[in-house]
């Protein structure tokens, strides 16, 4: 099993631990806005079993149906982890609402916001490894899970604050305005993942910085050819796709050309792992003399 696989398995064990930890919480307060944090768990377990499957589906090989490989489905994971985010944000404004218009009494219970606070921790850690490991090897659905993390403790530290706040003032009202502002960074948080999902299923290109990165590599290992024009690039998963013109001598022999696209290539693989790049090898008179330049 390698590690994204592993990673994103021990995502959803993490997952429910965090789960129950938030139900006990729950159960020993009666905190509309810590069922809203609990509630927002069962969708961190949701999105956990879709990282795990698409990171398993991503990984495997292409096929003659698929053959530029089955990466793509990480975004649709990232999609539907997006729309489960925005559902449980609409059920928590629904239970925030019938909280404030008939508040029930919050009852103070140390052990139960220690509970809750415990599973922030765990939330925030775990939060840091997947958004770690899932950059690293580019895997969009174990970043999407880890911001997912995130957005997740920011809300459960409001939460927190809000019922230490009502224990305090004595105000029950606090208790559900917390949980419906809860439920609007979480449904923030839910619009933004499916945002930049959709760009990834419309092949928006790479980051400006990874194609200079790309354009530097081209230059500098394609000694014997001319220019290189019309890059472009797309992304899906943690591969990268890269295709464009490299212009060479008229009289320049085809083993010569594929030579200097093969050292092309290496030097792109080097500087952005994971990148399948293809190459079109054109005659100098095809020169748009406005691409890269070889160095």
């Amino acid at each position: 099993m390698s590690l994204r696989l592993r990673i994103a398995f021990s995502s959803i064990l993490v997952g429910l631990l965090v789960l129950g930890l938030k139900l006990v919480a729950y159960w020993w307060t009666g905190s509309v806005a810590l069922y809203s944090d609990a509630l927002e768990s069962v969708v961190n377990v949701a999105s956990a079993i879709a990282a795990f499957l698409a990171v398993w589906f991503a990984a495997k090989p292409a096929d003659s149906n698929h053959p530029y490989g089955h990466h793509k489905v990480e975004y649709f994971a990232a999609v539907l982890v997006g729309v489960m985010i925005v559902l449980a944000a609409l059920s928590i404004i629904r239970a925030a609402w019938m909280a404030y218009v008939d508040p029930q009494p919050v009852e103070f219970s140390v052990q139960g916001l220690a509970v809750n606070g415990l599973a922030s921790v765990l939330n925030g850690v775990w939060a840091f490894v997947l958004i770690r490991v899932g950059r690293q090897h580019r895997s969009l659905a174990l970043v999407a899970d880890g911001k997912h993390l995130v957005t997740d403790v920011v809300s459960s530290l409001g939460v927190l604050v809000g019922v230490l706040l009502v224990f305090a003032t004595g105000v029950q009202a606090l208790d559900s305005v917390l949980a419906g502002l809860v439920a609007i960074n979480i449904l923030w948080s839910g619009w933004g993942l499916v945002k930049e999902s959709i760009g990834g299923l419309m092949d928006e290109a790479v980051s400006p910085a990874l194609q200079d990165k790309i354009r530097e590599a081209i230059s500098e290992a394609g000694a014997g050819a001319l220019e290189a024009h019309d890059l472009r690039t797309r992304s899906a998963g943690h591969v990268i796709f890269i295709d464009f013109h490299l212009v060479v001598p008229g009289d320049m022999t085809v083993d010569r050309a594929h030579e200097i696209c093969d050292r092309v290539e290496e030097g792109i693989a080097k500087g952005v792992p994971g990148a399948r790049t293809t190459i079109h090898v054109e005659p100098e008179h095809k020169a748009k003399h406005t691409g890269i330049v070889v160095l």
